[in-house]
């Protein structure tokens, strides 16, 4: 059979595909693509077993058939070519031949019976579950996972906590990531659900994702094994960890009664001048706060070297030290320097601080968690 495609049109969508194709792998037959085509569509798809993409386009041709072809190697032929016309001949033999106005390439192909079957959505689950589905905006779910999955955390031996829970309830739809030194919590109280549910979408799934991400509606279906992500042009499906995600809500402290408010960019060139000077060990910042003064310090003895600013806050609490990892720090005041200010809520050295914007936005809370570290005293 023959098939023709726009070698541009062809790129845009191997690109899709391929952060699903995995650099290593045990088994072998993941590093191919699988073309279906059916029905006058062109549908290719690429898995490693934890997320799976797949996009379309039309093509003329009346025959249905489905193949394998190895993914890197297609990928670079095509993006090597200019603005073209791309003809594809599936031989019998294992072979496919590429041709072009000026060029011929010969590639082998294998059959796709061995390739691993990938769920299909919003069909139901092979054993009658129901799917859920909700629909967001591209660029309301990209702002709510670019301001928390910083905090996902890399630990293996925890792996609830290597993903994002999606927390569907009559509050609306939250999302949460934590990695037990720092927590994000993130809520849309517009989109309503008429389920109660939670799941946990792996990081890699994240990932993938926030690069599909843009202002086009999603569509988010949500089986008790996957979650889909349908776009108009790619679809990406994951699997969902299963494990129990901690009990977040018991770490957010109820006491925190000291409220310091400071100006969110002028914290933020503090803490990255005292990270200079903190510890590579410890990497430990000092904030020590009294009146209306928030003075942060760090040491690194080591190499001799500290350093100490004072900067304007507005605090209604009694005077108080408390450590934190500065890197931490950083990362939350990254994440949140769309903000002009930002209010910690305190209590003691040892107790979790709880920030938050003082101007939240309309249909949505964030807030997020710091523990702290100990200091010398």
């Amino acid at each position: 059979m023959e098939f023709k495609v726009n070698s541009k049109e062809l790129e845009k969508i191997l690109a899709r595909v391929f952060p699903a194709v995995p650099s290593r792998t045990p088994m072998p037959i993941l590093e191919n693509f699988l073309f279906d085509i059916s029905n006058g569509s062109l549908t290719i798809y690429a898995t490693d077993l934890e997320i799976s993409l797949k996009s379309s386009l039309n093509i003329v041709t009346e025959e249905n058939t489905k193949i394998l072809l190895p993914a890197k190697l297609l990928y670079d032929v095509v993006r090597s070519l200019k603005d073209t016309t791309l003809n594809f001949e599936i031989l019998p033999n294992g072979r496919i031949n590429l041709t072009t106005e000026h060029g011929q390439y010969s590639l082998s192909y294998l059959d796709s019976e061995d390739f691993p079957d990938i769920p299909s959505f919003p069909d139901k689950s092979n054993d009658g579950e129901d799917i859920n589905e909700i629909s967001i905006g591209g660029s309301d779910l990209k702002y709510a996972l670019e301001k928390s999955s910083f905090a996902l955390s890399k630990e293996e031996m925890r792996p609830a906590m290597m993903g994002a829970l999606f927390d569907f309830s009559g509050e609306g739809f939250r999302i949460v990531a934590t990695d037990g030194h720092r927590l994000v919590d993130f809520l849309r109280k517009d989109i309503s659900v008429d389920f109660n549910e939670q799941y946990i979408v792996p990081e890699k799934a994240i990932t993938v994702l926030l690069k599909l991400l843009d202002e086009r509606d999603v569509k988010v279906y949500l089986s008790k094994t996957h979650i889909s992500f349908s776009l108009n042009d790619i679809e990406l499906i994951s699997r969902l960890i299963k494990h129990k995600y901690p009990d977040y809500k018991s770490v957010i402290p109820l006491e925190n009664e000291f409220n310091l408010k400071v100006k969110t960019k002028e914290l933020h060139d503090v803490i990255k001048r005292m990270m200079l000077f903190s510890s590579t060990n410890t990497r430990r910042v000092k904030f020590s706060v009294d009146n209306n003064n928030l003075q942060i310090s760090a040491e690194d003895v080591d190499l001799g070297a500290s350093g100490k600013e004072n900067i304007l806050c507005e605090y209604d609490g009694d005077p108080l030290d408390i450590g934190f990892n500065s890197s931490y720090v950083n990362d939350v005041l990254s994440h949140m320097s769309t903000e002009d200010e930002l209010i910690f809520k305190l209590h003691s050295p040892t107790k979790a601080v709880i920030i938050y914007p003082t101007k939240e936005k309309e249909n949505q809370d964030l807030m997020m968690l710091l523990m702290p570290v100990r200091l010398n005293n």
